[in-house]
């Protein structure tokens, strides 16, 4: 694989342990990481950073889950691609983010093949 282009990313979980294992497999592709435990903090930090090329959201989160902070951003940004994560793997889920606005869906544990082939698919254009 091309070497992506550096990505602003977004990880939204509130699993401290879930949060690093995904930290370090977004290292090679991210040098800046931001993080958020809750909905309305996703909300937060992307107002504050509207330059984030992705979010990797948590369905379960305190506050406000990862569907409606999906519909939410997807009122004022269309661009940003969401990639819906969740432990609770049952059926409908993934058509669940979907039609909340996520571009793309996992299962956890997230696989690191699974990341690249999200990136490269999602990131095209930034690939050098």
């Amino acid at each position: 694989m091309n070497q992506i282009k550096p990505l602003k990313v977004l990880i939204a979980e509130d699993d401290e342990t879930s949060d690093l294992l995904i930290a370090i497999m977004l290292r090679k592709y991210s040098p800046e990481l931001l993080h958020a435990k809750t909905g309305t903090e996703v909300l937060d930090i992307l107002y504050e950073n509207p330059d984030i090329d992705m979010i990797l959201m948590d369905i379960q989160m305190p506050e406000m889950n990862g569907y409606e902070a999906t519909r939410i951003i997807r009122k004022f940004n269309t661009e940003i691609v969401i990639v819906a994560q969740t432990a609770y793997a049952q059926s409908g889920e993934r058509e669940k983010a979907l039609d909340a606005g996520c571009n793309d869906y996992f299962s956890k544990p997230i696989q690191q093949s699974m990341l690249t082939d999200t990136i490269s698919k999602h990131f095209k254009d930034k690939i050098t």
